[in-house]
Order: structure tokens, then sequence, then C-alpha cells
């Protein structure tokens, strides 16, 4: 029987533009997401926080990743975590502005949950986070 009350998974934001991480906070914010958020500004500094053994750190279920960051992008991530037997199982939405063909394949190839593009309108960002809210609260996940 499912747990009537699971804690909120934590998500990880791995995005290094300020600006689209506050947008992701304003979005959680007006879709009344309770979800822990933990930020990495690169896949390195991403690595670090899912591959860290500290106490009590956060453990996150699911990625929402951009693909244009300095010192180790988002297609270098995906391939790192995917041969990797301790996060390979992670969600990772892709959130960027890279409309490229190859870049989807790419990451298609690397088994993300979804692509998304990041529209330009805050109306259309904060229901974009509402229809992955509804996903990710709709799915059953491994203890």
């Amino acid at each position: 029987m499912s747990n009537p009350n699971p804690v909120p998974l934590t998500i990880l934001l791995v995005e290094d533009d300020e600006v689209d991480i506050m947008n992701v906070k304003r979005a959680f914010k007006k879709n009344n997401i309770s979800n822990q958020l933990v930020i990495a500004h690169n896949g390195i500094e991403a690595l670090e926080i899912l591959r860290s053994d500290v106490p009590d750190k956060p453990n996150p279920k699911i990625i929402l990743l951009d693909l244009n960051m300095p010192r180790m992008g988002g297609i270098e991530f995906l391939k790192e975590i995917r041969q990797d037997p301790e996060l390979s199982s992670l969600f990772v939405f892709v959130m960027t502005t890279s409309n490229e063909d190859g870049d989807k394949i790419d990451a298609f190839n690397l088994n993300v949950a979804g692509y998304i593009l990041k529209p330009l309108s805050m109306d259309r960002f904060i229901a974009a986070v509402s229809t992955l809210n509804s996903f990710w609260t709709l799915c059953e996940y491994p203890e």
C-alpha cells in the first residue's frame, strides 16, 4: 500500500543563469510546490552534490537540467550520470533554450524524461512547472 503522505521528493536544479534560477523558484512558489529545491550551477557541482557522502545530504530523485553551462554542460553531465550505477536511474528533465535537433537527439539517447524549451513568458513557464509537478507527484518511485 502506498504511503498516503509521502515526503516530497528533492529536486536538483542544474542551472548557471541566476535569472532562470529565480524563475524556477517563482514558478515553484506560484504552483505551491513544496519539494526541496537544491541548486547546482554546473554539471561538476551537481555531481559533487549527488556523490557526496555527507550525512543527511539532499538525495534528489529528479533533476531539472540546463544544457548550456560552463565547466560541464548538460549533455556531458547526462553521459556521466548514465554511466554511474548509483545515479543512472535519476529522472532528468532538460529545461533549455537550445532548440537544436542534435541536442534533443543526444538528450533522448541519454534517457531524459522530457525536453522542455524555456518559454519566453512567465505564465507559460509556470504552466510547464505545474505540469512537471503533476508528473512527479503521480509517479511512484522505489525506496
